[in-house]
């Protein structure tokens, strides 16, 4: 019995090394400019900007976009996403294809983006972080503002749990790769079903009569 009891604890040991072994590292997660510290641009190579699209270049308008991506270890980028936007003159209708058109432009620039590891760094790991595009801008300190995402973590977990976030794109891809705090994560779901049942609590409520 003991000797079935040790088999059977070594076989357990060896299923949860080997799991483990083979669960993909986490990836870390840097806000605008958190990766300085361990990346520089690749030799010779620059950040190209987009221009403004074609199809809304008539109109001209301030508009920002912040892209979620993922640089990966050989320095390359991916894995890009919509996170917040703002336009000073947004379309009533034909909303997706207009914050599409402009993710998609801003997302062909962020592709060319090349990266190096600085020379300290021992080991490339990939990072999750987010780049924040102008276009149109008459005033870039104000208008970067309007895109620009303190916490990158709370936004994203914000965004996991946001039903109509229907332009992140790849997003949904790359949440369950990232390095998110649980307890963050906990505490946002959280809210989000006490926001969810205040709102219904405030649609039952009766109205005083006249």
């Amino acid at each position: 019995m003991a000797l079935e009891r040790t088999l059977f604890g070594s076989v357990l040991f060896l299923a949860c090394f080997w799991a483990s072994a083979q669960a993909p590292e986490k990836i870390a997660v840097a806000n605008e400019g958190g990766i300085r510290d361990r990346w520089v641009l690749a030799p010779g190579a620059s950040l190209p900007v987009p221009a403004y699209p074609n199809a809304y270049k008539a109109s001209g308008v301030e508009v920002c976009v912040a892209i979620g991506y993922v640089l990966n270890a050989d320095g390359t980028t991916s894995d890009f996403s919509l996170l917040k936007s703002w336009s000073a003159d947004e379309p009533v209708l034909h909303r997706d294809e207009y914050w599409s058109t402009f993710a998609a432009d801003a997302s062909a620039a962020l592709a060319r983006w090349k990266f190096a590891p600085r020379p300290d760094v021992a080991e490339a790991k990939p990072v999750y972080t987010v780049a924040t595009f102008l276009f149109g801008a008459k005033n870039a300190t104000e208008l970067r503002r309007k895109c620009a995402i303190p916490s990158l973590s709370t936004r994203l977990v914000e965004l996991r749990y946001d039903a109509k976030a229907g332009r992140k794109m790849a997003f949904a891809g790359v949440f369950d790769r990232l390095a998110l705090d649980p307890g963050m994560v906990t505490r946002v779901d959280q809210q989000r079903r006490n926001d969810a049942i205040a709102e219904r609590q405030a649609i039952q409520r009766p109205r005083p009569k006249p």
